[in-house]
């Protein structure tokens, strides 16, 4: 009896294991598994007391962008007693004490620098080649031209040679918020330029590199995004559910919510802007997300069947600027027209193509307007009919999991789907759990026998 309790125990403290392990996938993005920012300082020039150097921000990430306002922020410690002369494309936010100098003022003397990008509009005199884009870097996948940030410095009271440089430490970066973990500065061999007509190739004095990784378990567990789905074959429309994103608690907080027809909503919204609040400011709804997703099997066609998609924004203090969508559903393979929205397939392990990531067409709906009456986007996709692994269940129409701007959106419980007519009756056991009971249910017997 002692050794059937012994084996009931083991099993359900490897079964609770197992429940914490599958959280660990969120440090590990599996639709980009070698996705990173890596920040590139490339020495061009020697100066008496240090040197010149361009600092590039590459995203190699195929859909994790960074949004404007306030866009990215750089930090790092100097390994000595290093201080910025000036920049080109970018700022230090704060000057720190520069007490001991006299006359010529750097431009920071903090030990622990923090650096953000220039608006557009910056004087020419004050801009280098990909700077000033209000700290907006765009992902790989979406635009490789535009996944590129620069910005120049000019460090003094630093090493003048190879030998003597010492590379900064302690890299942090914000996009806009937390998120990512920067390692060490590695030195690598030094860039190489081409000139524009291709006939007279540089190089830099000295170049290190610094890696950038994304994290989910950095960053705010809250959801900032929801899916609701509905379908042709049934009336019901399957919502987000309650205080997914949080609650209305017009008691303690009432203004974390504003209803639409609020006579005061203008003055609420233009109040947060001029004093830099990015809190959301969501319209009321029963989920509170600032994004809502919206699934709709439209048609279903012997040889075809259509969807339609539908993304919302009620958060009244953001505009989402080239925004993007991550949809994962087996029938990707056999797409065959998406209308309105750009598309590309992520497929990392190339004998898997079932996700595909979608976003806006340039100057027509690559901006998400802030909530109100252009707060949304939409897309038709056409799906070819592949007869040997399509079929009629219920679940089968919507999507398995859907990211917005990297974040993963909350999906409804998968017994809450619309169901087909005259299959009511019927619901899906879960594999997973279904395959836990068994084992479970085997093992204790066993044990217990034995």
């Amino acid at each position: 009896m002692e050794h059937c309790f012994r084996s009931i125990l083991v099993i359900s403290l490897l079964l609770l294991l197992s429940c914490f392990g599958f959280t660990s996938t969120e440090a590990y993005d599996a639709l980009d598994p070698n996705g990173n920012i890596t920040i590139r300082w490339d020495v061009i020039d020697w100066t008496a007391d240090g040197y010149v150097a361009v600092v590039t921000m590459l995203n190699y990430q195929q859909y994790r962008h960074i949004e404007e306002a306030p866009g990215w922020t750089l930090g790092w410690s100097w390994a000595n007693k290093e201080v910025i002369w000036s920049m080109l494309g970018g700022q230090a936010t704060e000057q720190g004490d520069c007490s001991r100098f006299k006359g010529n003022i750097p431009h920071c003397c903090k030990k622990d620098p923090t650096v953000v990008d220039l608006f557009p509009g910056t004087p020419h005199n004050q801009t280098i080649p990909k700077c000033c884009k209000g700290g907006v870097v765009s992902s790989w996948a979406q635009d490789s031209t535009n996944a590129v940030s620069s910005f120049q410095v000019t460090v003094g009271n630093s090493g003048n040679t190879n030998g003597t440089v010492r590379v900064p430490k302690n890299f942090s970066l914000n996009a806009p918020g937390p998120g990512y973990t920067c390692g060490s500065a590695r030195i690598v061999k030094p860039t190489r330029f081409v000139t524009p007509d291709g006939r007279r190739v540089t190089q830099a004095m000295m170049t290190w590199n610094v890696t950038c990784t994304y994290s989910r378990f950095l960053v705010d567990k809250t959801p900032t995004c929801c899916v609701s789905l509905s379908s042709f074959y049934n009336d019901t429309i399957v919502p987000c559910a309650n205080c997914t994103c949080g609650c209305q608690n017009n008691l303690t907080h009432p203004e974390n919510c504003m209803n639409a027809d609020s006579p005061n909503l203008a003055s609420v919204v233009s109040g947060g802007q001029k004093s830099n609040n990015l809190a959301p400011l969501v319209q009321c709804t029963n989920h509170m997300c600032p994004v809502q997703v919206h699934w709709h099997v439209k048609l279903n066609h012997n040889d075809y069947w259509k969807v339609n998609i539908t993304i919302t924004n009620f958060n009244y203090r953001m505009n989402y600027t080239q925004w993007n969508l991550i949809v994962q559903h087996p029938s990707f393979d056999n797409s065959t027209q998406i209308s309105s929205f750009n598309h590309n397939p992520l497929n990392p392990y190339t004998s898997i193509n079932d996700t595909i990531m979608l976003w806006g067409v340039k100057f027509y709906n690559d901006l998400l307007m802030q909530a109100g009456p252009l707060g949304k986007v939409e897309s038709e996709i056409l799906f070819r009919k592949n007869k040997s692994s399509f079929t009629s269940d219920s679940s089968w129409g919507f999507p398995r999991t859907v990211f917005f701007n990297g974040d993963s959106c909350t999906m409804p419980p998968s017994d809450a789907y619309p169901f087909i007519p005259n299959s009511s009756m019927y619901r899906n056991v879960s594999s997973l759990m279904l395959l836990i009971g068994l084992l479970t249910t085997f093992a204790t017997h066993f044990a217990c026998v034995v």
